[in-house]
Order: structure tokens, then sequence, then C-alpha cells
């Protein structure tokens, strides 16, 4: 689902209209974003190469912390994308949950950039 914002700029992950109804205004939801960004620049890279080297219980911990943060700024798809991935970190194999990630990394990096474009729109 793709949203619009006031400066006309398409969303796809990220929900503007439910982190406001969760966070309560623009000014709160500016204070906040930017630790979404720098969770995700700092976790998603760390996710990847735990990845790419099998350790799936590495992974998991930065999976769960990024589970716990999504819903208030992303709608549900993405969401129950995330937490199927991070369930399988639990208990599967790293081939399972790393075809499960070549899936949903991709979302993930898109999100990351959406948030680093709505701060600099909000900025501007």
């Amino acid at each position: 689902m793709s949203q619009t914002s006031p400066g006309g700029q398409s969303w796809v992950y990220l929900d503007i209209a439910r982190a406001l109804e969760q966070i309560g205004d623009e000014q709160a939801l500016r204070g906040m974003l930017p630790m979404l960004q720098e969770l995700l620049e700092r976790d998603l890279p760390q996710i990847e190469a735990l990845l790419a080297s099998q350790d799936v219980r590495g992974a998991n911990p930065l999976l769960h912390s990024l589970k716990g943060c999504l819903p208030i700024f992303c709608g549900p798809a993405l969401c129950e994308h995330l937490t199927q991935v991070e369930y399988m970190s639990k208990a599967g194999g790293s081939a399972e949950v790393g075809a499960a990630y070549a899936e949903l990394g991709p979302k993930l990096q898109a999100l990351r950039q959406e948030v680093t474009q709505y701060l600099t729109q909000a900025d501007t």
C-alpha cells in the first residue's frame, strides 16, 4: 500500500498515518524516526553478515529488536514478513532463514531509504 505525504512523496513501507496515530504528532515522529533510521543502518548490515556466515542465532536478537520497533512505523504486511523471518531464526536452518531474509532484506533496505527521504523532506 502506497501512501503520499503532504510533500507529494509516495511511501511503500513507511506508514506515516499509522505512526502518527501511535506517536501523536509530527514533531514526536520526527524525533523518533532517527532512532529507526539508526537501527536499520546499524543492524541490517550485521544481519546480512551474520546470515552470510550462517550464524542464525547471532542474527535472531537483531531481527527481534526490529520486530519490536517496526509496528509503530510500518503497515502489517512488512511487520508480518519480519515476524515470520524472526520466528524462523529461532530454530530454522541457515539456508532456510537466509532464503527468507533474501526476500525481506530488500524491503527493509527500502524502508531505510524511505525513512531517510522522509527525514530529509521534513527538514526542508
